[in-house]
């Protein structure tokens, strides 16, 4: 007798074996595999006025490449950045009034839309009972999307795709979404860790980043660096372009036709998986990794031994990758990393963790070069967003649980910002597949 659990291995394997499609058909029939051109560059699928990814530029079909830069409806990320640093003020607010309305606000403007946030974190009555106490999952990020698609029960008009709603769908699920990840990280660690169960209400002026942190806290005390460095992950998170996995799916499922919570769910799905949104807990674990295995954490030459080893695919994860150096856009540099770079050595120094920041710095500069030489490039590998963010989710006691739920925190703007972009469009995506079955002549049951 053939067990369930023998049929099913049975079954695996036979669909791995049939939907196997070998390398060469991509080439054979033109197929941009990844919608990634022979260059790496992405196909041109859709336009865009959100955000722009700038990292080469092209000259007679050849990729240059530059020092990246990253911009918001027309601003660059690092202008933004200096002045809400030279002004000494949190920045995420603004940015989310800039990605939605496509301007940025005066004084005023701001002060009346962080009252319009404010006013929609309130969640439904008996929605954190229902939603979030009574059914705990291990992944915040499933609760999160759980919870999203059960807001769509709460919303008279919910299918409703009119501008006007969609916004205010929008802002309803960008101020409920730090709410939503940071209530149901403490109900995983009551249920599963048997910690007591402690919810702090947000506080009405706090800005996003300040309630994540005051949320979190038993003791609700924060320090003002702290927020700062938090308001800045937010701010470097919000967007990406369209092109990325998780916009572009938002923009593929919203073409459709779908809901608001339908299409935010599938932002959230994209994001979750590694190849995407998990890759800051990748390097933490890399970098982890390679502490349990050198000596001497300020030996450049021990340092690098083994990261060429790492690139060999003969330690860690044996994939032959430096996980946070390199990057699909951006060439000579990663604005998100250098900012965040600079942010992290700032706060380091107040949290005695200099050693840290600078073995990290190693590994960057080390590791950059590598792979240059190894992979026989003509620059070293710049440093990507991840390298330095989970090292500043320690610094801030962020558990790795909320890593990916506070990227989709930001990302929910960048989102929403596509998706009002995308209902504009009366035009559903439909690209084409090539079909490599043969046809067959049907046999009956009784013939097979």
């Amino acid at each position: 007798m053939i067990s369930a659990s023998d049929k099913l291995k049975f079954y695996a394997k036979n669909i791995k074996e049939e939907n196997t499609i070998k390398k060469d058909l991509y080439d054979k029939y033109d197929i941009k595999r990844g919608l990634r051109n022979k260059n790496g560059t992405g196909v041109l699928v859709g336009v865009t006025k959100v955000g722009d990814v700038y990292g080469y530029r092209m000259e007679d079909g050849e990729k240059i490449p530059e020092e990246g830069e990253l911009y918001y409806r027309g601003y660059a990320l690092t202008d933004m950045v200096k002045d809400f640093n030279d002004n000494k003020r949190l920045g995420f607010e603004e940015i989310i009034y800039l990605l939605l309305f496509n301007q940025l606000p005066k004084a005023c403007e701001l002060s009346d839309f962080k009252e319009v946030l404010t006013n929609e974190r309130i969640l439904p009555k008996k929605f954190f009972e229902d939603t979030i106490l009574n059914i705990p999952g291990n992944n915040i990020v499933n609760i999160m999307m759980r919870s999203v698609l059960a807001l769509y029960s709460y919303d008279k008009k919910a299918d409703d795709t009119d501008t006007l709603n969609v916004l205010s769908q929008s802002l309803s699920l960008i101020s409920k979404m730090p709410i939503i990840a940071v209530y149901s990280y403490m109900v995983k660690i009551h249920n599963f860790e048997k910690k007591s169960l402690i919810i702090h209400n947000p506080i009405e002026d706090n800005t996003i980043a300040e309630n994540i942190l005051s949320m979190l806290r038993t003791d609700q005390i924060y320090k003002k660096e702290e927020a700062e460095l938090l308001d800045l992950l937010l701010i470097i998170h919000a967007e990406h372009g369209g092109g990325n996995n998780s916009a572009f799916a938002t923009h593929v499922v919203s073409s459709s036709g779908t809901d608001t919570y339908s299409a935010i769910a599938t932002g959230l799905g994209s994001l979750k998986g590694p190849r995407h949104g998990g890759a800051s807990l990748r390097v933490s674990q890399m970098l982890e990794n390679i502490r349990e295995n050198i000596k001497d954490l300020k030996d450049e030459d021990q340092i690098k031994d083994y990261l060429s080893k790492m690139i060999d695919g003969k330690v860690f994860d044996k994939k032959g990758l430096i996980y946070g150096l390199g990057h699909a856009v951006y060439t000579l540099s990663d604005p998100r990393a250098v900012l965040l770079k600079e942010k992290a050595r700032e706060l380091s120094k107040i949290k005695k963790r200099e050693e840290d920041f600078l073995f990290i710095e190693r590994v960057e500069k080390i590791g950059g070069k590598l792979i240059m030489e190894k992979l026989k490039r003509d620059y070293p590998a710049c440093a990507n967003v991840d390298l330095y963010s989970g090292f500043c989710y320690e610094m801030l006691k962020i558990p790795k649980d909320l890593y990916i739920p506070i990227f989709a925190i930001a990302r929910t703007v960048g989102w929403s910002a596509h998706r009002l972009e995308q209902i504009e469009d009366s035009k559903i995506i439909r690209p084409a597949y090539k079909s490599l079955s043969q046809k067959k002549d049907y046999l009956s049951l009784k013939d097979r």
